[in-house]
């Protein structure tokens, strides 16, 4: 099983950016199809954002599309988040995941159930 680990969070204004980034350790990363959830309090845990085992196939969420930028770095093991004018709604911890079931072309499912790994998240907090 893979290990994953988040970092980048912070407090930022509205309008604001940050840099999630997420590094796994114990499996090939390659071998995994990434994604990025968050969960905001008394929320439950949302899609964010998904990206291929190549990289070369993306999908996000309606409410972050044009605004978040998934990427992923094969040779560091890392895969990051780019998020941009952000919004107080989008306030949550954001986690990393990993899936193991698709080919290299094929995003993951939009649900937590499609992701075999988490990591622990980063809180991400925008003030108004």
């Amino acid at each position: 099983q893979v290990q994953l680990v988040e970092s980048g969070g912070g407090l930022v204004q509205a309008g604001g950016s940050l840099s999630l980034s997420c590094a796994a350790s114990g499996r090939t990363f390659s071998r995994y199809a990434m994604g990025w959830f968050r969960q905001a309090p008394g929320k439950e845990r949302e899609f964010v954002a998904a990206i291929s085992r190549g990289g070369l196939s993306t999908a996000y969420a309606d409410s972050v599309k044009g605004r978040f930028t998934i990427s992923r770095d094969n040779a560091k093991n890392t895969v990051y988040l780019q998020i941009n004018s952000l919004k107080p709604e989008d306030t949550a911890v954001y986690y990393c995941a990993a899936d193991d079931s698709r080919n290299y072309y094929s995003v993951p499912g939009r649900q937590p159930a499609d992701f075999g790994s988490w990591g622990q998240g980063t809180q991400v907090t925008v003030s108004s």
